[in-house]
């Protein structure tokens, strides 16, 4: 059983398409037993979290803070509680109008992109990048959300 909760800091309320979103990614990452917290801000308190948490002091669309950080977490009969997702709502729209596409399209690729890297995946590294965002991709497709 996955259970995620959302908690909408921010008065944002088209977001139920979501469900589909998080359990596609889970189940495609074969996730079993799991606790996700996505957490929707403006950008005053992204810039906030950015700085005091990572130290740069600027406006992101997405930040995720995971809980795990190896496989040691992973036991086959206990929760796994993945970790937080912040994302900027302010910043989502704006870039949905800035690459011409739905915020369903947006938010589905920041909560898709901040699951991944609750999973492990990075993308700091040119082919941990290519493989994060091919799978982003593929995930989104599967889920019928395209460009």
């Amino acid at each position: 059983m996955n259970e995620y909760q959302i908690n909408d800091l921010y008065g944002y309320d088209n977001y139920a398409f979501l469900d589909s979103v998080i359990k596609r990614v889970l189940d495609h990452e074969k996730v079993k037993n799991s606790l996700v917290s996505i957490i929707f801000v403006d950008k005053e308190e992204i810039q906030k979290i950015n700085r005091e948490m990572r130290g740069m002091d600027n406006v992101t669309d997405v930040i995720s803070f995971a809980l795990e950080d190896n496989d040691e977490f992973a036991f086959e009969d206990q929760i796994r509680v993945l970790g937080d997702i912040y994302v900027c709502i302010p910043r989502m729209q704006s870039q949905a109008l800035e690459y011409g596409h739905s915020e369903k399209r947006e938010l589905s690729f920041l909560i898709v992109h901040g699951l991944l890297h609750l999973l492990g995946y990075d993308h700091i590294e040119a082919e941990d990048e290519k493989e994060m965002f091919s799978l982003q991709e593929e995930i989104l497709n599967e889920e019928g959300i395209t460009r």
